[in-house]
């Protein structure tokens, strides 16, 4: 049986991209509370610029580009799918809440027989 090791190699360019992305981050929300007498288009404006300059110092390290082809590939899966028609959704969907109610039914009479069977038999306790 063969056992697949994970080796994550960071090489120190890849370290100070990913503190970088950080610092651009820290930055960015930094600007946005610093800008609040220059009204809500300069705090918006320098919050989303620092942190789309953020997401594109991140994506430019190894971190960034496995999560990049992560997300393709699971695009990819996700185009494999073969999704029910709408009959076949809408059927489901009915059986689902026919069982449900048929188990809510079930569960309360099942409560009631056994309050009856303690109250009432057993303990004597009358309403």
């Amino acid at each position: 049986m063969a056992t697949s090791q994970v080796q994550t190699v960071s090489t120190n360019a890849d370290k100070a991209k990913l503190a970088g992305a950080a610092v651009l981050a820290v930055a960015a929300l930094a600007a946005f509370y610093l800008l609040a007498k220059q009204g809500a288009w300069a705090q918006w404006g320098a919050l989303l610029l620092g942190l789309a300059a953020a997401a594109g110092v991140f994506f430019m390290s190894e971190s960034g580009k496995a999560l990049l082809a992560f997300g393709r590939d699971a695009w990819r899966e996700v185009k494999k799918v073969v999704w029910p028609e709408r009959k076949e959704a809408v059927q489901m969907t009915v059986y689902v809440f026919v069982f449900v109610l048929v188990m809510a039914v079930f569960l309360w009479l099942t409560d009631k027989t056994l309050e009856w069977l303690f109250y009432d038999l057993i303990l004597g306790w009358k309403k």
